[in-house]
């Protein structure tokens, strides 16, 4: 196993890449930290197979620091620049344990404020749901997030969704409907053509969760938001949601850059 790297030279402004460990697993991942003592933190986890660059999480991350809130982006275990087999590592347990552990070793190394906000884009959305019991967000956000399996193994057999055969396995098979109840502080957006996660999962998962809560169709949307009106309105209506985690505590001051 690699050793996991503590955060040298770390400060307001900068991207910084770290790592950390997770099941014995290193994973790769880029901090970004506005210039502001103890911020709060948002963690983003990736979709099946993408990875902590995705172009959504690299906006967002950059739009929140500059609100002031720390963004962590990170590649799940057997993607990106992390440790692991792809075929081999990837479960929804696996990947809601590398979110847990991340939201660890951040808290652990970093001097952050008390709130913690999560955005998940599909599979990650689901990781976000599976992770939320443990991590207690005080926000989150989901992008076309399955609630079960069903749905990707439906696309798998019709030839819509490109999802490997592993994923018939049945270590990869979950529903998170029975977790969604204690779940509140949620604003899920769906895509109305979704072409991969059929947008009546989204109903689902909101009328499950608790109030506070938001539900978003875009109109017209598919998996992606491959448009880019689409994706300006998904950003403008996560970082409206996500803006409470910009309250500073008591004492709060801003550091130099």
């Amino acid at each position: 196993m690699k050793k996991t790297a503590s955060a040298p030279n770390v400060h307001a402004g900068k991207e910084t890449r770290l790592a950390f460990s997770s099941d014995g697993c290193c994973l790769q991942g880029t901090l970004h930290l506005p210039n502001r003592l103890s911020p709060n933190l948002i963690v983003g986890s990736h979709g099946l197979y993408s990875s902590g660059n995705s172009p959504k999480q690299i906006e967002l991350a950059h739009r929140c620091c500059q609100m002031g809130i720390a963004y962590f982006r990170f590649d799940h275990r057997g993607c990106g620049h992390s440790e692991g087999r792809f075929e081999t590592v990837t479960t929804l347990p696996g990947r809601r344990n590398d979110l847990v552990n991340a939201v660890s070793f951040l808290r652990k190394t970093f001097r952050l404020g008390p709130q913690l906000g999560l955005f998940g884009s599909s599979l990650g959305g689901a990781t976000c749901l599976a992770a939320a019991g443990v991590l207690k967000p005080s926000r989150l956000v989901t992008l076309a997030a399955p609630v079960d399996s069903c749905s990707i193994l439906a696309a798998v057999e019709k030839d819509e969704a490109p999802v490997a055969p592993f994923f018939f396995k049945d270590v990869f098979q979950f529903d998170l409907r029975h977790e969604l109840g204690a779940l509140s502080d949620l604003l899920v957006i769906h895509g109305d053509k979704d072409e991969v996660i059929p947008s009546s999962h989204a109903e689902v998962i909101f009328k499950r969760a608790r109030d506070p809560k938001k539900l978003l169709f875009i109109a017209g949307g598919d998996h992606r938001l491959s448009r880019r009106n689409h994706q300006q309105e998904f950003v403008s209506e996560t970082l409206n949601w996500l803006k409470p985690l910009t309250n500073p505590l008591p004492n709060d001051r801003k550091i130099p850059c």
